[in-house]
């Protein structure tokens, strides 16, 4: 048909306005596939749009609804060939290049019937609409609210948007070497076994150097009632989002339980349930200074915090000693590499770090983001994947004036 781009054109931007994420790549794909397939009826003409625009089963119904506000108006070509007995065809077809073409514009919505006014004026106005129901904007309204009001069937929702982050910490140098011709130290081995072939003479010497690898990620979440919204979103991070299949996780409120076995063998929603059920204090009372040392004692020492990224949430809620906490923090603080530390209540550009947990540990934090709904992840990101590692240097300008203020 010689009117198929501008058709195209004008279905994919329909669904575009509709919220599903269709760009000139899926729209040139949907093309090419009319144009291998030839459909001759809608029926055929829809499972091209399905095969191409589709990207998850959510997306089918979006796309059946623009796609029966488009050709919803064509009529069967049965009822133009003169015959208004002839049976119906097997589906609508689309007209030939020699036949109606398709339209080009959405059908005006068919006008509800109503009761002829006493004067006889049938001109009323017509309020009917046509509602597209739409996945992406749904998905897309869920990213502008806070993880504590949504319900956990939205949070699910998020899942795939969460997929799509991706979870980097900077890297360490390993035990293990590569050859590489800028290395340092001389690869011994490979030297020798290369003077085989000059008469026992290394005339060229094979240089190394270690490979790199990237540092481990240590969770530790408060899961604490003020806490619990925020713990099962970011929870559900650190299983969906890549790079983040290998991180440690531990959970605590008035005791620490580790759940890395448990987020490991489950899919999101079983392993959030079976993390409630691992951890008996769960939506407890914090006590982040004892967790922290009971962590430190029990896996830190032991080196798996050593040299890691350490992630800590909790909105610093101390109900035990802030002296504790305080003493934890700089244990912690010289074993690991990067402490990033996650509250959502530094969201509000009127909190201040002065009292409680929060102001003893502020000294030891690298950075502080408030990860409080999706659009504050690429915060979270950014704060894990960088490389510095000075002490209160990388947070919001509001809150570092409140520290210095301290410090004075």
């Amino acid at each position: 048909m010689s009117d198929l781009p501008d058709l195209v054109a004008r279905f994919t931007a329909a669904l575009h306005a509709a919220g599903l994420p269709v760009g000139p790549d899926r729209a040139e794909r949907f093309s090419r596939a009319i144009t291998i397939a030839s459909p001759t009826t809608l029926t055929g003409l829809r499972a091209c749009a399905h095969a191409t625009l589709s990207l998850t089963h959510a997306h089918d119904p979006v796309i059946d609804s623009v796609f029966d506000v488009v050709f919803g108006g064509m009529s069967d070509p049965a009822d133009h060939r003169g015959d208004p007995n002839a049976p119906p065809l097997d589906g609508q077809r689309i007209p030939s290049s020699s036949s109606t073409p398709l339209p080009h514009e959405p059908p005006e919505p068919t006008p509800r019937s109503r009761d002829a006014s006493p004067g006889g004026d049938s001109d009323a106005e017509d309020d009917s609409t046509v509602e597209i129901a739409s996945a992406g904007a749904d998905v897309e309204r869920l990213r502008h609210r806070e993880f504590s009001e949504l319900a956990p069937e939205e949070l699910a929702a998020l899942a795939d948007v969460m997929t799509a982050l991706r979870i980097a910490t900077p890297a360490r140098p390993s035990r293990r070497t590569r050859r590489s011709a800028t290395g340092r130290s001389v690869d011994m081995r490979a030297s020798l076994r290369g003077a085989y072939r000059t008469g026992g003479d290394p005339i060229r010497l094979v240089r190394k150097k270690r490979k790199l690898r990237p540092r481990r990620l240590v969770a530790l979440c408060d899961i604490s009632g003020s806490m619990e919204p925020y713990a099962r979103a970011m929870l559900q991070l650190l299983y969906c989002a890549a790079g983040a299949a290998h991180a440690e996780v531990f959970v605590f409120a008035t005791q620490l339980t580790r759940l890395t076995p448990v987020l490991t063998r489950s899919l999101p929603g079983p392993a959030l349930a079976q993390a409630g059920a691992a951890a008996p204090d769960w939506s407890g009372g914090t006590r982040i200074g004892a967790a922290v040392t009971d962590f430190l004692e029990r896996y830190g020492r032991r080196g798996m915090a050593r040299g890691a990224v350490v992630l800590i949430i909790s909105d610093g809620w101390e109900t035990g000693d802030p002296a504790q906490l305080g003493t934890a923090m700089a244990r912690l603080s010289r074993l690991a590499y990067r402490i990033v530390w996650v509250n959502p209540r530094t969201q509000s550009p009127r909190y201040r770090p002065l009292v409680g947990g929060m102001a003893a540990a502020w000294p030891y934090c690298d950075a502080v983001v408030s990860a409080h709904r999706v659009d504050a992840l690429d915060d979270l990101v950014a704060a894990l994947a960088d490389t510095n590692h000075i002490r209160t240097q990388g947070l919001p300008a509001p809150i570092l004036t409140s520290y210095r203020l301290l410090e004075a």
